[in-house]
């Protein structure tokens, strides 16, 4: 067994190899959100790492008649020179070297390398292309964890019973983005939170929600989190502070109402239990409890009330407190994933303007496109100064990476802004992005929201206000249209008389002509 002062200075070194291992990855410049989810999480992985070390490290200093027991082994008496342990224990350190020459003191060593191994290995084999593993923790539809996948919640909530409007995926999302305002689905009535339904559905949807911020942010502390979010329940829960979750919750069948002790039912209403009382069930339950000597039914209706009443009473408030509970802590949690549901909602808008054609060539680009490598240590001073371009007007980029010219930039307009009130308040840059605009996918979605069709009479227009008009408008001039044809058309009696064609079939239906 080795030294216990051995084996407590090689966690020593190993936690400060750790330590600059975490310094190493931390300092790299993650300029994607790929990249900066694999640093995170690999961060994650060594600070776990000398978490461990730190846990062994303190036992063997608390440990102390273990080390009192090595410090007297290993040292001699002043009047003595016996150093017998110490060359039996070199005796034991040749052995194991010979036995095994290629081994390397310190066994973190490659554990060390594999946590560094996509930084320091970039692109040394382009034919074999090893999966990211960290991809695997996301769904297609997370993106990396750029944004959420609540698909299955929507569906969720809109299946509660008894909810007036079932929102779209859109609506569903605000409604969640409104947990900043307050508890989420305040709005919700007291029966529909207080059911079943909801409580598995605001589980799921804490569970979900619990898992993405650990997945996306694991440098973060969720769980401490968790917990103060715990404490702040507890104390609020305490004073009754907690709003739209009061104790009186419906009516449940063993709390109020009459008991039959024949039929060992309860009864909310007294024209119910009166009704019973003549069925042959009750007449066959009631002969057989008279026969065993029990407890009769009082037939006026007040009968015994039974006693697991309170026990039921207790399990239903404790329900009732754990739904609040798991709702306070989701909405902690939305709290803390606002921006990302704010670029959720904006993706799925930007999704629905798009075709079917256009989302797969989208998926396709996606797939195409892997994560740009990190510098090397070698080649990263000259990328540097690449990506380093003096661009103090902030002009846009040119087909070669360089931004354009002034004179450029100036000719087209591009420092004008054009904003258009139908595609959302989009901003476009220069007259020739704002006109071809017109044409895209986005201003035809927001006229096809406004039930207005992309024609040539609704260019240049920007404001809703003003395409509404003018669609009434262009309605109008059609009647007039209808109408002036009908007045400018002549037609001749059979005397030579002329008139217009209004004219002349309001005089045929008459009969003067």
């Amino acid at each position: 067994m080795d030294s216990v002062f051995e084996v407590q200075r090689q966690t020593h070194e190993e936690i400060e190899a750790f330590e600059r291992a975490l310094y190493t990855l931390l300092s790299r410049n993650t300029p994607t959100h790929e990249l900066r989810v694999q640093t995170e999480h690999r961060a994650a992985q060594v600070l776990d790492r000398i978490s461990s070390r730190a846990v062994t490290l303190n036992s063997i200093y608390e440990d102390q008649d273990r080390r009192r027991a090595e410090l007297e082994a290993i040292s001699s008496p002043a009047q003595q020179n016996d150093l017998s342990e110490f060359y039996a224990r070199l005796v034991k350190v040749q052995e194991h070297h010979a036995k095994y020459p290629d081994s390397v003191p310190g066994g973190f060593d490659f554990e060390l390398s594999v946590l560094l191994e996509d930084y320091e290995q970039d692109g040394a084999d382009d034919d074999y292309e090893e999966e990211d593993p960290i991809s695997l923790l996301f769904s297609g539809e997370e993106a990396y964890g750029k944004y959420v996948d609540l698909y299955a919640n929507h569906i969720a909530f809109t299946n509660l019973k008894n909810i007036n409007k079932r929102p779209g995926y859109l609506q569903y999302l605000d409604l969640l983005g409104l947990a900043s305002q307050g508890s989420v689905h305040r709005e919700l009535s007291k029966d529909i939170r207080f059911s079943k339904d909801y409580e598995s559905y605001i589980k799921n949807l804490h569970a979900y929600l619990l898992s993405f911020a650990k997945r996306t942010m694991p440098l973060s502390d969720i769980d401490s989190q968790q917990q103060q979010a715990t404490e702040e329940f507890d104390k609020l829960w305490e004073a009754k502070e907690i709003t739209g979750w009061e104790e009186n919750a419906p009516k449940t069948n063993g709390e109020e109402g009459i008991w039959c002790a024949a039929c060992q039912k309860n009864y909310s209403k007294k024209t119910v239990y009166d009704a019973h009382l003549t069925s042959k069930k009750h007449v066959k339950a009631q002969t057989k409890l008279e026969e065993s000597g029990g407890q009769t039914a009082n037939p006026n209706g007040n009968g015994s009330v039974p006693k697991p009443a309170a026990s039921h009473s207790s399990t239903a408030a404790t329900r009732l407190r754990n739904v609040a509970y798991t709702n306070h802590l989701a909405t902690s949690l939305l709290v803390l994933l606002a921006a990302t549901l704010a670029d959720t909602k904006s993706n799925v808008e930007r999704r629905f303007s798009l075709t079917a054609r256009e989302r797969e060539q989208e998926l396709e680009d996606q797939a195409k496109k892997p994560a740009p490598p990190p510098p090397s240590k070698e080649e990263g001073g000259d990328e540097e100064e690449e990506e380093r371009i003096y661009n103090p007007l902030k002009l846009p980029l040119g087909w070669d990476g360089k931004p354009i010219p002034y004179w450029l930039y100036k000719l087209h307009g591009l420092g004008v802004e054009y904003r258009c009130e139908i595609c959302s308040d989009h901003v476009y840059m220069g007259r020739k992005n704002f006109e071809r605009h017109f044409q895209e996918s986005r201003h035809a979605f927001g006229m096809r929201a406004l039930g207005l069709p992309n024609t040539k009479h609704f260019h240049e227009i920007t404001r809703i206000e003003d395409a509404l008009s003018l669609a009434e408008k262009l309605k109008h001039e059609g009647r007039l249209e209808i109408n002036e044809q009908e007045t400018m058309e002549e037609l001749e009696d059979d005397e030579g008389n002329v008139y217009n064609r209004k004219t002349y079939e309001d005089l045929k239906k008459q009969g003067l002509i």
